[in-house]
């Protein structure tokens, strides 16, 4: 599950174990649960730039029916520390600017687009946005460039390898993307630390196969 940028599918998993799809699937969910930090800990810090976007998900094309098919069916936000980790969530009724001021320190510099969601975003320490709608991509050194080179990994692996997904699964799906940003070659991991990593963080988690399916 650690090796590929895109994710690896029920199927794949499956011809790798020589087990049932059933089993294979929910191994799966299990190890995206792993995945997950669980942490609250705030992105961000003085002195620190943090990008936050959003971004919605629609099916894939070899899923799409009807006439309403390009219709989204769930938005993600995205916060992403420049020198530090990214964290996603799956937005919910209460929209995007709760959500910030629950994962964004205070005293970061934050950086997002014009939408108007991002208006006033005080208490935060410093806001500074581009304006996209006039073309404008970088401004000094605001810019959401990074979220949007990991949108586009995110929606490559679910749209290529996944295909669709339900929405009540999505939040261990972000988890399983932003660990592998979090834990890439880049930085230094190879597969087998992160393979460690992904082990460590199964203490205190249990799912099982009905929660998994009742959810």
């Amino acid at each position: 599950m650690c090796a590929s940028k895109k994710g690896i599918s029920t199927r794949q998993i499956q011809r790798m174990l020589n087990c049932s799809m059933k089993t294979a699937w929910f191994l799966g969910h299990r190890i995206r649960l792993a995945m997950d930090p669980g942490s609250s800990t705030p992105i961000g810090g003085l002195g620190k730039i943090v990008e936050a976007d959003e971004t919605a998900l629609t099916n894939s094309p070899k899923t799409k029916r009807g006439a309403g098919r390009k219709k989204p069916y769930a938005a993600v936000l995205s916060l992403v520390d420049r020198s530090g980790p990214i964290r996603s969530v799956v937005l919910d009724h209460r929209g995007v600017r709760p959500h910030i001021w629950e994962l964004l320190h205070k005293d970061s510099r934050l950086m997002t687009d014009q939408a108007r969601h991002y208006k006033n975003m005080l208490p935060v320490g410093q806001h500074e946005a581009v304006d996209h709608s006039k073309y404008e991509w970088v401004k000094g050194d605001a810019h959401t460039n990074t979220l949007e080179g990991f949108f586009s990994i995110f929606k490559r692996g679910m749209v290529g390898i996944y295909q669709h997904v339900d929405k009540k699964h999505l939040p261990r799906y972000l988890a399983e993307f932003d660990f592998r940003q979090n834990n890439r070659a880049k930085l230094g991991i190879n597969d087998a630390r992160r393979s460690e990593i992904a082990l460590e963080g199964m203490k205190g988690k249990r799912l099982t196969y009905e929660t998994t399916a009742a959810i």
